[in-house]
């Protein structure tokens, strides 16, 4: 990007057949990440049409797409493996991005996910999922260049306030549902990790959905993914033990992550142990086989408890969908009330950005 706006290249889309988006990943010597129809070079990243797929024509900027030499490096904001995350200004207009590196030098598998994270970056256009503005490849390494939440995520929120009241987890789940809804019943996609750190903040009280590195893209409502990767504490029983799954593994994860936040303990913490799970395999027999959780009667309303049961049934055919969840009564009941995230997020403290 030069000095004027940017352009977050959100207008593409993924049309190929399943099979041409199959081809194995691979390192071009020009200095290219390819995977199928997907093309990332230290110019950008592009969705080729089919007969481009052999032969790509190159990457060419255009004067308004953000560029690495355009922005400054202020601080690592997170890290995981592989990667890092930082917190970097433009130089030309003084805004703020968020930085994904991912190091290249990983397992294949893990290369197919990094490339259906672009994929799904690409194409996602939604106030409710993290921007994605430009991608690289460049020196071995992804550049994802994306939305900066200054308010972090929400597992950093519930470090600071332990808990969520009802009124404002009211709130705070319409925008993940509406971001959901966006992804299951019109992309066609399963997050498949969600989890409280990726669902990030901002000053605004806004609340997006991120990092979709091992997100499947279904290819229609009715497809069931099969394979088995994500976040173990908030996977859905059918995941665990290898079943198809589709969308609605999604919701069980939304489930958990409320009544955590709700009663500010993961729900299948283990019995008389604040160290948390010592088997892990105690933890999936747990999820699988034991009683789903469910929200204390004695300590929230009917709506909440109502809710929290329409999202962690064990049988995925008897959840709610992110649609029908948005005219649950836990979610209407406090719709007129003004619920105000922004200073909510803010006066508890939320870790905004510090230079």
């Amino acid at each position: 990007m030069r000095k004027g706006g940017f352009s977050n290249n959100l207008n593409l889309k993924l049309n190929l057949p399943k099979e041409d988006q199959s081809i194995a990943t691979f390192l071009t010597q020009s200095g290219t990440f390819k995977d199928g129809d997907l093309l990332v070079n230290r110019d950008g990243v592009r969705i080729v049409s089919q007969s481009e797929v052999e032969a790509p024509p190159p990457i060419k900027p255009t004067d308004d797409q953000l560029s690495l030499a355009d922005i400054d490096i202020i601080k690592v904001i997170g890290k995981g493996n592989g990667g890092t995350v930082q917190l970097v200004q433009h130089k030309w207009t003084a805004q703020f991005f968020a930085l994904k590196v991912i190091q290249m030098k990983i397992e294949e598998s893990h290369r197919k996910q990094i490339a259906q994270e672009l994929k799904i970056n690409q194409s996602a256009q939604c106030p409710y999922v993290v921007v994605c503005y430009q991608s690289f490849y460049d020196n071995g390494s992804i550049y994802i260049i994306l939305e900066y939440m200054d308010g972090g995520s929400l597992a950093d929120f519930l470090k600071k306030v332990k808990k969520i009241e009802e009124p404002y987890l009211a709130a705070l789940c319409k925008q993940v549902l509406k971001g959901l809804s966006y992804l299951h019943h019109e992309r066609h996609i399963i997050h498949r990790d969600l989890k409280p750190s990726n669902l990030l903040i901002n000053h605004r009280g806004e609340v997006k959905i991120t990092d979709f590195g091992v997100s499947a893209i279904m290819e229609n409502t009715y497809e069931e993914a099969n394979t088995f990767v994500g976040t173990y504490n908030y996977m859905s029983p059918e995941r665990i033990v290898g079943e198809g799954y589709d969308n609605k593994s999604d919701i069980w994860s939304l489930g958990l992550i409320l009544l955590e936040c709700a009663t500010g303990k993961f729900p299948y913490s283990p019995p008389g142990q604040d160290g948390g799970w010592v088997n892990f395999y105690e933890l999936m027999e747990a999820i699988v086989e034991g009683e789903p959780p469910s929200a204390p009667a004695d300590q929230f309303t009917p709506e909440f408890c109502s809710f929290i049961s329409a999202c962690v049934q064990t049988d995925p055919k008897n959840r709610l969908s992110a649609r029908e969840l948005l005219e649950h009564p836990f979610i209407k009941m406090y719709e007129d009330k003004d619920i105000d995230l922004s200073s909510y997020f803010n006066d508890a403290g939320s870790p905004l950005a510090t230079f």
